[in-house]
């Protein structure tokens, strides 16, 4: 039952960030801030390399201006120019000096931001960097009744501490020049391909293994009846020891339970939180690690498979459990201790892996009408805390938790994510565990129903819902590079796709009621079957 009890905080905690699918933010689109003649920019992040003395120093990232000509986006073609400081330091009046095509190194001060950018052009300035008053980057916008906006250079904005990294530079009497550009993203996200593949592979996986073990639970059973023992068949429970079956009561109360969750999250997220939840993930990744290998491996080690001792606490224990568990324990341990590493995305993404493929084998939907309600409760709870939460909190909750903002780690570990190895700003393409596992359970509900059937790949829901939710995942990441990178609630396009399919199918099949309420084939016992009286035969 410990696999069990891990199994459930692991679905709460996955289900927490089910609309986590998110991409960079690299172009930004602002209904606030109308683009007007002369101010009609697309807000873009810029990359700003550094030169101190003539050797390459730190990259630095800032945002364009809505107004000043468009940055180029070929590194080739942007020119390596000389940094100075203005005087005055906030470019509000005339700088005292003539510059030569310098840029212009500025702070935030008090005036607009259009007005520093004509005193700079003025003084012959190529370009301005301006430096925030805080870390994060604001939208460089004019004033509606703003009409002299005839600005010919560049500006940029840079955080707090990216600014002041170069302003304590050039204090410091160091020549520094700079380079500007906003390179492109890659049409095709290959990390995307990777992680769709990813995704679909996993609920496939432990489709398969959901069934399997159902399946041979079954034929236990009826080789027991077979025998003539008494066995009480408990449908509800599927007959199988340590599952947990899902109702509609406990699905409705898990979404609002998550959504508890997500704003725990939300509320205390900071350093020593995500430590807190690091703990919590390795503790899950090892039951699920472990789980899955004990499975792989009692094939070929049957006998150790088979062999019981007690432990306190835990009770009986395999000797390959046993032998398995501190190689689990220590690879999680490896994975928290270098998680800063640019490598540790594979075991954050192994990890999470056995740990969803464990929590569908033993959490199981008993009928669709349990799906139906879980998946719906789950698409109304992605649409809310990634859309409607910016009307109360100003800002998409379920982002901001995903991405593990006000903290110093790269996002919450409750993820699966891959780097962009292709795309020139970097970055992981993500997924929450929730958008694998939530539909997994009704594909392989789908696939268990097949197989209790005796249904082929061509005439069962398996293949069709896989299907479903293939393209789900397809659409939602093909949104994600419409919407320009902002990220998207995934169920808000899985949820229709795979529950849609297995609705309109069992009720083009003359199957859904069946489906819906019993979740399972009409089963002659063969128990029974021996027992019905024989027809007698003798001379007509």
């Amino acid at each position: 039952m410990a696999a069990a009890t891990a199994a459930v905080f692991a679905l709460l905690m996955a289900s927490a960030l089910a609309g986590a699918a998110a991409g960079g933010d690299i172009v930004h689109h602002d209904d606030e801030a109308p683009k007007i003649p002369g101010c009609s920019n697309d807000f873009i992040l810029v990359k700003v390399q550094s030169w101190v003395n003539g050797k390459e120093d730190d990259e630095y990232v800032g945002v364009g201006a809505r107004f000043g000509p468009q940055i180029v986006s070929k590194e080739k073609h942007a020119n390596r120019t000389r940094l100075m400081l203005a005087d005055p330091i906030d470019c509000c009046t005339s700088p005292k000096e003539k510059v030569s095509g310098d840029i212009l190194l500025v702070q935030r001060g008090k005036c607009k931001f259009t007005k520093k950018a004509k005193f700079a052009e003025a003084a012959g300035a190529s370009g301005i960097i301006i430096i925030n008053h805080v870390h994060e980057l604001y939208k460089m916008v004019c004033e509606k009744n703003e009409t002299d906006l005839d600005i010919n250079i560049p500006a940029v904005l840079l955080p707090r501490d990216a600014g002041f990294a170069l302003h304590t530079v050039l204090t410091s009497g160091n020549s520094v020049s700079v380079q500007q550009y906003s390179p492109d993203r890659p049409v095709v996200d290959t990390a995307e391909v990777f992680l769709w593949l990813m995704a679909v592979g996993t609920v496939l996986c432990a489709s398969y293994w959901s069934a399997w073990s159902a399946r041979e639970a079954l034929c236990e059973q009826e080789k027991l009846l077979k025998d003539g023992r008494e066995v009480l068949l408990n449908v509800e429970n599927g007959g199988s020891s340590g599952m947990i079956y899902i109702n509609v009561a406990s699905a409705i109360m898990f979404v609002v339970v998550a959504s508890c969750f997500l704003i725990m999250l939300y509320k205390m997220m900071s350093s020593w939180f995500v430590e807190l939840l690091v703990v919590i993930f390795c503790i899950g990744g090892v039951e699920g690690l472990q789980t899955c290998l004990v499975a792989l491996l009692s094939r070929w080690f049957r006998a150790a498979s088979e062999s019981f001792f007690k432990v306190p606490f835990f009770g009986a224990v395999s000797y390959l459990t046993l032998a398995v568990s501190p190689f689990c324990i220590v690879f999680a341990v490896l994975w928290a201790v270098h998680r800063h590493f640019t490598y540790a995305w594979i075991g954050q993404d192994i990890l999470g892996i056995a740990l969803i493929i464990t929590v569908i084998q033993i959490v199981r939907v008993p009928n669709l009408k349990v799906g139906s309600v879980l998946l719906s409760c789950a698409f109304f709870y992605d649409i809310f805390w990634v859309f409607v939460s910016k009307r109360w909190f100003h800002e998409s909750v379920m982002i901001v938790v995903a991405r593990g903002d006000k903290t110093d780690e790269d996002g919450v570990p409750m993820l699966l994510k891959i780097p962009r190895m292709f795309d020139p700003w970097g970055g992981y393409s993500i997924i929450g565990f929730g958008d694998i596992l939530l539909p997994g359970l009704l594909v392989a509900f789908a696939l268990r129903y097949d197989w209790a059937a005796k249904k082929s790949l061509q005439t069962g829901y398996f293949l069709w819902s896989m299907v479903a939710y293939g393209s789900g995942l397809l659409i939602t990441y093909v949104a994600l590079n419409l919407m320009d990178g902002h990220g998207q609630p995934a169920l808000l396009y899985i949820v229709p796709f795979t529950l849609g399919a297995l609705i309109s199918l069992g009720w083009k099949r003359g199957e859904l009621w069946n489906l819906w309420s019993k979740g399972e084939p009409e089963r002659v016992c063969p128990h029974h079957m021996h027992m019905q009286p024989q027809p007698k035969t003798g001379p007509v």
